[in-house]
């Protein structure tokens, strides 16, 4: 049991790129939650995983306690606090990753079309490429290649929203930059960019 815990958060810590220690803490407020729901409000109680073994103790303020039986209704509850919990640190991982790219191109697939926006498929998560920053003209389908403008990048209560654009002057000016090497290297500085995307 006790391996098989390390080896979870291992593998989650890899899959997901969430720091251990969040997972661990997850893991512990979980099977606090847990064992309140079975065993009442016990004052001072603290659940603790070793981070070597991955042996699970738990104290009433100092004192060690006996291993906590849950049962099965507190073992959900613990599964799904814990569900959650990686959830949000899912979400600010790739937060805190798309956050970098605001205002920068990046590249994607078109994964599918609802509404008029288009779903962009970016790897770990989905751009929306809504219908006023698209270019007059420009058609997609599913399965094409994208460049496109982060203009932002905001949490929700689910997850994390990238907006694009492929119709922002900026855009150009970061095209700019990839493709004229005197522009990446301030020889040239562009000081203002006027465009009417589709004409």
């Amino acid at each position: 049991m006790n391996g098989e815990l390390l080896r979870l958060v291992d593998a989650i810590h890899r899959d997901k790129d969430i720091d251990k220690e969040v997972l661990f803490d997850s893991l512990e407020q979980a099977l606090l939650t847990a064992a309140k729901r079975k065993y009442g409000s016990v004052e001072n109680l603290r659940v603790r995983i070793d981070r070597e073994t991955g042996e699970v103790r738990a104290y009433e303020g100092d004192e060690k306690i006996l291993p906590i039986d849950l049962g099965r209704i507190a073992a959900q509850t613990a599964k799904q606090v814990i569900i959650q919990r990686i959830r949000e640190a899912e979400a600010d991982v790739v937060f805190d990753e798309f956050e970098r790219y605001r205002h920068m191109l990046v590249n994607g697939q078109v994964q599918r079309i609802e509404g008029g926006t288009i779903v962009v498929n970016l790897g770990k998560t989905e751009g929306y490429l809504p219908r006023h920053e698209q270019v007059r003209g420009e058609t997609y389908r599913v399965g094409d290649r994208i460049r496109a403008y982060v203009v932002e990048v905001k949490k929700t209560p689910q997850k994390v929203k990238i907006i694009l654009s492929r119709s922002h002057p900026d855009m150009i000016g970061r095209l700019f930059e990839l493709e004229v090497p005197e522009v990446a290297e301030k020889l040239i500085v562009i000081r203002k960019l006027v465009r009417e995307a589709g004409y």
